[in-house]
């Protein structure tokens, strides 16, 4: 069974309810109804009343949707915009409009526990979706960073299998023979992390890969330097500071850097550069210095090597939601639709977080 096949049957055993803030974008119908058919999850279709058009499409799918404009939540949703922004300057005024915003509704019906995840950004910005999540839901305990990730199912690649692939053939829920799943992180959320983010987002990662996936995490902090090649600079001392922080806070994650991409995923250039490594050669989550090496390398991941790219999946809030590229299509936001709904609080279990 294939990564995306195992992940819909998981999300379809746990009948969960998934919240649309753009219900009036004919990729979110299509992806809606095809989760509706499928049995992966209920979609829950927040109307804009200032899209008449739109929310008629959404109205005829069948499915169920709820209006903003008349629904009597929109004025909880607003006393919580108020509570979480008066100190910064938003007035009584703006707090009820944005009640009546579908994107910060979707977000308020899983903060309310209406639904198990929320899922956004196909046509509104990464920023938007932000910041009606970090007001609304916030970190989860003891997380200071929320960050996000792509699941990037990839041709097969490695010339023998490593220790966490073939870990997951025998017991994964995902295994599959002619792909292998990566976690590239951060792609979308955090420009230039400092090296408390960038263990946050590798501890983040981590949780999140054990959860989805179902493998264990092998994580490598990426640079353009393999063990110090590189020399002194700033970017590498800040990978470098980051590993430190990792074994710190989480010394039982396997995880290793400074490591040139290279090192990280192929075992017998790993060998030469990074020998005694725990993790070079067979590295599963691909943590980027910054946004900018991030965002490039999944792009041209996904458009040169056919892969597909789930995401990006946020991580590091107390409840699910999720963010979309604007340039996704509607397999893609089925597919984060079902992603999102394993990382609700009800359904994954307790327990070692790693391995």
């Amino acid at each position: 069974m294939s990564f995306l096949s195992a992940v819909c049957a998981r999300a379809s055993a746990l009948g969960a309810r998934v919240a649309f803030g753009e219900a009036g974008d004919e990729r979110v119908l299509d992806a809606a109804m095809r989760l509706k058919r499928e049995g992966v999850a209920t979609p829950i279709l927040v109307l804009d009343s200032s899209d008449a058009s739109g929310s008629a499409a959404a109205r005829k799918t069948g499915l169920e949707c709820v209006d903003p404009a008349s629904d009597p939540r929109v004025s909880a949703l607003s006393a919580a915009l108020l509570r979480s922004r008066a100190k910064h300057g938003m007035s009584e005024a703006e707090a009820a409009t944005l009640g009546r915003d579908p994107l910060a509704f979707s977000i308020w019906l899983a903060k309310s526990g209406a639904v198990d995840a929320a899922v956004g950004g196909a046509v509104r910005t990464t920023r938007e979706l932000m910041h009606f999540a970090l007001w609304l839901i916030g970190p989860a305990e003891g997380v200071k960073t929320v960050s996000s990730a792509f699941y990037m199912v990839v041709p097969p690649f490695r010339a023998q299998p490593t220790a966490s692939s073939a870990q997951l053939a025998a017991h994964g829920p995902g295994a599959d023979p002619l792909s292998e799943v990566l976690t590239f992180t951060d792609c979308s959320v955090v420009p230039t992390p400092t090296p408390s983010q960038l263990a946050d987002i590798a501890i983040a990662a981590a949780g999140a890969r054990k959860r989805i996936v179902g493998d264990v995490p092998r994580v490598a902090l990426l640079s353009y330097s393999t063990k110090g090649s590189g020399g002194d600079g700033a970017s590498i001392a800040t990978v470098q500071a980051a590993l430190a922080l990792i074994r710190e806070r989480a010394p039982e994650l396997k995880a290793d850097g400074d490591l040139q991409a290279d090192a990280a995923l192929i075992a017998d250039i790993a060998a030469r550069k990074a020998p005694g490594s725990p993790v070079a050669g067979s590295a599963n989550i691909l943590v980027f210095p910054n946004l900018d090496a991030g965002n490039i390398a999944y792009k041209l991941t996904e458009r040169l090597a056919h892969a597909k790219a789930i995401g990006p999946i946020l991580q590091g809030l107390a409840l699910p939601v999720s963010d979309l590229s604007r340039g996704a299509d509607a397999d893609a936001i089925f597919h984060v639709a079902a992603v999102t709904a394993l990382q609700s609080p009800r359904f994954h279990p307790s327990g070692d977080r790693f391995s």
